[in-house]
């Protein structure tokens, strides 16, 4: 295979910047949000018997927070980090963006409808983001533990 194209990457790393950014701020904004029916004392947020609406929701802000910068962080190194081929490289940016996606709205949507035991169906997209996130991951650390440069 050979390695891909240096305009490749710099598209890559630019959508991965705009997707990292605005997801950061989208979910800080979401903190925020949370922080304020926290502060007013908000019954829909509060109340105990939505304690797993707090829990999923706080866990959506956090996860959508620490995958944003994932992203930003893939942008950043994308152009100067390890050796990449084109199929490798295409499905790990997929991958990543799909993770952001998926994981904050999977818990996001499991404190919508929730009951008092258990969140709502669509806390099923959590383990479909978590698998998408692990195969991105892994691929980035394949490619960055090959050396950059032509292949041997």
């Amino acid at each position: 295979m050979n390695e891909v194209p240096k305009d490749l990457r710099h598209r890559l790393a630019r959508r991965h910047h705009f997707v990292g950014w605005w997801g950061l701020l989208i979910f800080l904004t979401l903190g925020i949000l949370l922080e304020t029916l926290h502060g007013f004392k908000v019954d829909f947020y509060l109340d105990p018997a939505h304690r797993n609406r707090r829990l999923l929701w706080t866990l959506a802000h956090a996860h959508g927070t620490l995958l944003a910068l994932v992203n930003v962080a893939f942008a950043a190194g994308l152009t100067q980090l390890g050796r990449w081929d084109e199929r490798p490289l295409r499905l790990a940016s997929f991958f990543l963006i799909d993770a952001l996606a998926l994981l904050p709205l999977g818990f996001f949507l499991g404190g919508l409808g929730h009951t008092e035991v258990d969140p709502s169906p669509g806390i099923l997209l959590v383990p479909v983001g978590a698998l998408l996130l692990l195969v991105g991951v892994g691929l980035v650390a394949w490619a960055a533990t090959r050396p950059a440069g032509p292949p041997p």
